[in-house]
């Protein structure tokens, strides 16, 4: 196993650096469902994602979760190692959507090369603002977007990710997805199944007209 290939900045490290890197880094697999970081008190490190998916999400103070971004193949969760940015001061959670494996760098290395290493620290900077800036579209489409919009944007993204039209989801899912109830995701799906949009089974949602949900998504498409 190598960090190498999944670390853009690595021909820039001096060769302590990456050997300091390849040698604390080590290999886990998560079963799907498994929560791997719990918060902010919780910092695990850097998961760099080989192959699977991880989501990314909070916790209201009533409970309810949404989902903030996804992490895919050879991508970089930073989160999960909070306590590197003092200015993160909210909780993420970060759970394994599928079987995900994943390379693993402990926080206290990365951020030893980090404060070593230009490139590594505006890499790193560069995609924590790309987060942020996630979680900020994230919060506009919550606060003054419809809710048939985010659901139509969601179901579109769900069958892209899946490379499928028939999804097997349940609607407590995608309520825990979009920071909603899943007695509303419930009505609006029933909704879009009256117009033509889905059909629904036990556990699956099917996309029927694309065209006309991809005009319902259109303002919370990305």
């Amino acid at each position: 196993m190598t960090v190498e290939q999944y670390l853009p900045f690595w021909n820039q490290l001096t060769p302590i650096q990456q050997n300091l890197l390849q040698q604390a880094a080590s290999f886990r697999t998560a079963k799907a469902g498994e929560v791997i970081h719990k918060g902010a008190e919780d910092c695990v490190g850097l998961l760099i994602v080989v192959k699977g998916r991880l989501r990314a999400y909070t916790i209201s103070d009533e409970g309810r979760e949404m989902t903030l971004y996804r992490l895919l193949d050879r991508d970089l969760c930073l989160f999960s190692a909070s306590c590197m940015f003092q200015s993160i001061q909210f909780d993420v959670m970060v759970e394994a959507e599928m079987e995900t494996q994943m390379i693993h760098i402990p926080a206290s290395v990365y951020r030893q090369v980090m404060h070593q290493s230009a490139a590594a620290a505006n890499y790193t900077n560069e995609l924590l603002a790309s987060h942020f800036s996630d979680v900020m579209w994230l919060m506009d489409q919550v606060l003054f977007k419809r809710m048939d919009s985010r659901l139509a944007a969601f179901l579109l993204e769900e069958s892209e990710l899946n490379q499928s039209r028939s999804l097997k989801i349940t609607h407590e899912t995608i309520a825990r997805h979009l920071g909603s109830a899943r007695e509303v995701v419930t009505r609006m799906l029933k909704y879009f199944q009256e117009e033509g949009l889905v059909t629904l089974s036990r556990g699956t949602v099917s996309i029927q007209d694309e065209k006309r949900l991809r005009d319902v998504a259109r303002e919370s498409l990305r």
